[in-house]
């Protein structure tokens, strides 16, 4: 039950995950991260309004998102085990 209690008190985040192993997220952070700069550089202040507002609707749509892909994650991984339990 020792990881039930590193849960429980916080020490493990299910959202979180290691980046530094994958070469390709780096890479496409990065280019998001280009993409944006030069796009913003091109953009009058009225544009930057109206694409922070977008990027903060995708950004809520991508947490909500992850939260529903963690779910249905934790489920399937939780039939598993009674799968595997009842053999």
């Amino acid at each position: 039950m020792r990881l039930l209690e590193e849960f429980w008190y916080g020490n493990i985040e299910p959202t979180e995950y290691d980046t530094n192993a994958c070469k390709e997220y780096k890479e496409v952070l990065h280019l998001i991260t280009r993409n944006e700069e030069k796009l913003q550089a091109t953009m009058t202040d009225e544009q930057k309004e109206l694409f922070s507002r977008y990027t903060d609707a995708v950004r809520e749509y991508q947490t909500m998102a992850e939260c529903l892909l963690f779910q249905n994650s934790f489920k399937l991984g939780a039939r598993m085990m009674l799968e595997v339990m009842d053999e």
